[in-house]
């Protein structure tokens, strides 16, 4: 693979490049130089008004389907959907069949994607099948590789358990990643609990199943003086309880998903499946709660919320239909469009940079001599988002035919690259 990139300007506040147009030659895998105006022979030249260049991005929390699930994702499909959204690596959540609760079941996804454009970085089971009763051998897992441990969508409910995997990864400086949803308040709702779902005769979700399950994590790490993840906050009481324990000095971080961030409740009133996803739409508080949270550093990144399902999950009476919408393709997208005022540096840190710092990853570095681990967008570029825009098996999306501000152009790593023709 040899690339002639033409007059991109390079976002890495790392690199000594920051902020300037310049040129850049790959080969190899590596970044051989970068110049003002560079002439190379016999390569592939990539050149588009406006181009940007920044580290690879990262998507932690995402569903995967391969192994047990393939009819809704592979392995193919899901970092072909991830490269189409600029990621150069994914987390998988550990709920597959089987469940990634050993180090050989680690090894499958490890070995999958030896030569693969998209890395996959495992997210390891906290408890033998995700079924919250036998803790896991841990230390051997993270020896093979896993970033971090989680029962993924089986949220983590027995408080003892949360507080044993908690002591368990203090050991190796590991991190614990939960979702916060406490399934005994939730019960059986099926959206937000509120206007909407008192006008719709809907069972409800309140905001008390996610900010009491929160409280409960912050608490327990405080105590373990261990570190956790709150993957995927909705309300704004998870976002004052995160505030308010990173003043204390909790090691606690913490994720959004962008239409948790864009969307509320009133996206439901006509029972649209495609919005019916967790953590729910909220209200309008809410999302200004968790869009403050971001500008201020409470929120540490985004995450897509990537759950792939077939067509005949979705495709249902409202209360009958899964919870989930795929997100790979649309995140960075989705970001732009509605917060361009952060600029690009700040986008950027919340679609990689911070997750990389928060899980100890390889923080790759636009300079010569470096490897080459890159994704190239468009801020400026309108357009549609449509069928043709999906890499994921799964189409259950909420967001087909919005119009977007900023777009992915391609990605390069590993020596390979995907580049997507512009229509």
């Amino acid at each position: 693979m040899v690339l002639l990139v033409k007059q991109a300007t390079i976002v890495d506040p790392n690199s000594p490049f920051h902020n300037q147009q310049k040129d850049i030659h790959i080969e190899d895998g590596k970044i051989i130089a970068i110049a003002d105006h560079l002439s190379v022979e016999n390569v592939r030249i990539i050149e588009q008004e406006g181009l940007h260049v920044s580290p690879g991005w990262v998507d932690i929390g995402m569903q995967i389907g391969d192994p047990g699930f393939e009819h809704r994702e592979d392995i193919a499909s899901a970092t072909r959907a991830a490269a189409l959204g600029g990621y150069t690596a994914i987390a998988p959540f550990p709920n597959t069949d089987p469940v990634m609760d050993t180090k050989v079941a680690l090894n499958y996804w490890r070995n999958q994607s030896i030569d693969n454009l998209v890395e996959i970085l495992p997210i390891a089971a906290i408890t033998s099948h995700c079924n919250g009763k036998d803790i896991t051998e841990m230390i051997d897992m993270q020896r093979a590789g896993a970033i971090a441990f989680s029962d993924g969508s089986q949220s983590t409910q027995n408080n003892g358990m949360m507080m044993r995997a908690l002591q368990y990864v203090r050991a190796f400086e590991g991190i614990v990643i939960n979702r916060p949803f406490d399934a005994s308040l939730a019960g059986d709702g099926h959206m937000h609990e509120g206007l909407i779902s008192t006008q719709l005769g809907m069972k409800g979700i309140s905001y008390l199943a996610e900010d009491m399950m929160v409280a409960r994590d912050i608490n327990l790490a405080a105590y373990t003086e261990s570190r956790v993840h709150i993957h995927g906050i909705s309300t704004a009481g998870s976002v004052d309880l995160i505030r308010q324990a990173k003043t204390d000095g909790v090691q606690v971080s913490c994720s959004v998903s962008p239409l948790n961030l864009f969307y509320q409740e009133d996206s439901l009133e006509h029972f649209d499946t495609a919005f019916k996803v967790l953590p729910p739409l909220r209200e309008k508080e809410d999302s200004e709660a968790l869009l403050a949270g971001l500008e201020d550093g409470t929120i540490d990144f985004v995450m897509s919320n990537h759950v792939p399902l077939e067509e005949e999950r979705k495709k249902l009476e409202f209360a009958y239909a899964d919870f989930g919408a795929i997100g790979l393709e649309t995140c960075y997208a989705l970001l732009n469009t509605h917060l361009k005022h952060l600029g690009p540096e700040k986008i950027l840190a919340l679609m990689g940079g911070n997750a990389r710092q928060i899980f100890g990853l390889d923080q790759p570095v636009i300079n010569e001599g470096h490897t080459a681990d890159l994704t190239f967008f468009l801020p400026q570029f309108g357009w549609q988002f449509t069928r043709d825009d999906i890499g994921s098996k799964s189409k259950n999306t909420p967001l087909l035919q919005a119009s977007f501000t900023g777009k992915v152009l391609g990605v390069v790593n590993r020596q390979k690259s995907h580049f997507s023709p512009l229509r």
